[in-house]
């Protein structure tokens, strides 16, 4: 799956934008706030219906405007669009169309379009704490393990009520009926999240014998699924019951889950360097792009926000053999051209953009 036609109206500081990508590679060159990552951002939106930039949708519409829109037709004549459309300060609703029929879900279009990000942001992972790990974890999940959606929101409705009763001090029946299902529920969870970092970390290994030959086969992925594992659930929360009630949530179980990356038994962002880090989270994102693919049959679209940064020339050109390799629609961003020219292929099979105020126009084919 690639994006061949893409329109964007109202998004940030982009007015108006259409535009005909290639298939395979496409730099986009511009100075910072021209409308790089808002491009990106539009394509990332459409594909997951959040922003990889905010938490609040509002901040992608346009200054004095009701709604934004993104729409893309793909290699395959599949059409598909978001209308966000606002009230004053708050989303009043959205519309999403596949080939002119109304779709209710971005579920429905995640089938049809898979895309991964990878942004100067993308170091939290090593440095934002367990909540960025889960969320990029759970974001393959929702890709590759199509009942994790449903057995998360479940998981989540279970979550609440045992800790309205913890914080309630309620015990007796009701607290031992929602710990029961609390139970049940994070050994779904964690059993899905298990089965799915064991598939990442097999696919990881191919991606950092490119990108990191030298430490790829030191480096592994643990798993902590969010209680003891040489101990049962219930037997933690036994141990732990009264600690619970005196804090008034939930201390264990599938919401505390995350993973640690780790490089000869020590976690990596202490021996890798910027760059290395940086080549760490590209194999990473590439593995997981190819684990969709595979589940979905839907070649991924690769989204590299600011390619330059922290890279330097041997690494460019160790990205340059992974982006060879991974045979998928990749949009790169970079604030000038020498930041991309060790990417640049030999054979014209590129397209390549200038990004200024918001408006976008061919440099290059």
């Amino acid at each position: 799956m690639s994006i061949g036609k893409l329109i964007i109206q109202d998004l940030r500081n982009i007015e108006s934008v259409s535009v005909e990508l290639h298939s395979d590679l496409n730099f986009i060159i511009g100075d910072n706030g021209s409308g790089k990552s808002s491009l990106l951002e539009a394509i990332f939106y459409l594909g997951h219906g959040k922003s990889f930039r905010s938490s609040k949708v509002e901040n992608l519409l346009q200054h004095n405007k009701a709604s934004f829109t993104v729409s893309a037709k793909t290699n395959k004549d599949c059409q598909m669009g978001v209308r966000k459309i606002f009230h004053g300060q708050s989303a009043a609703n959205t519309e999403i169309r596949i080939n002119g029929e109304k779709q209710t879900k971005f579920s429905v279009l995640a089938k049809n379009i898979a895309v991964q990000v990878i942004t100067p942001e993308s170091f939290k992972i090593f440095f934002g704490g367990p909540k960025q790990r889960r969320r990029f974890i759970d974001l393959g999940l929702f890709h590759v393990k199509h009942s994790f959606s449903d057995h998360w929101k479940e998981f989540s409705r279970i979550l609440k009520q045992r800790n309205a009763c913890l914080r309630s001090k309620t015990s007796g029946s009701t607290l031992t009926y929602w710990t029961d299902v609390f139970i049940d529920s994070s050994q779904v969870i964690a059993d899905l999240r298990a089965g799915y970092v064991e598939e990442l970390t097999n696919e990881l290994s191919y991606w950092l014998k490119i990108m990191l030959p030298s430490v790829s086969n030191e480096i592994v992925i643990q798993y902590l699924q969010g209680w003891n594992s040489k101990k049962s659930l219930f037997d933690v929360l036994q141990q732990y019951k009264d600690k619970e009630l005196s804090y008034g949530y939930s201390l264990f179980g599938a919401q505390k889950f995350d993973v640690r990356f780790l490089l000869n038994g020590a976690s990596i962002d202490n021996q890798l360097s910027r760059g290395q880090q940086k080549l760490f989270l590209l194999a990473l994102t590439f593995a997981q792009a190819k684990l969709i693919e595979r589940v979905n049959l839907v070649k991924p679209i690769l989204l590299i926000d600011d390619v330059g940064a922290e890279l330097d020339i041997h690494s460019r050109a160790l990205l340059n053999n992974a982006i060879a390799e991974i045979e998928c629609q990749v949009i790169v961003t970079a604030i000038d051209k020498t930041a991309v020219e060790q990417l640049v292929p030999q054979k014209e099979n590129y397209k390549m953009f200038h990004v200024k105020h918001g408006k976008l126009s061919v440099m290059s084919e």
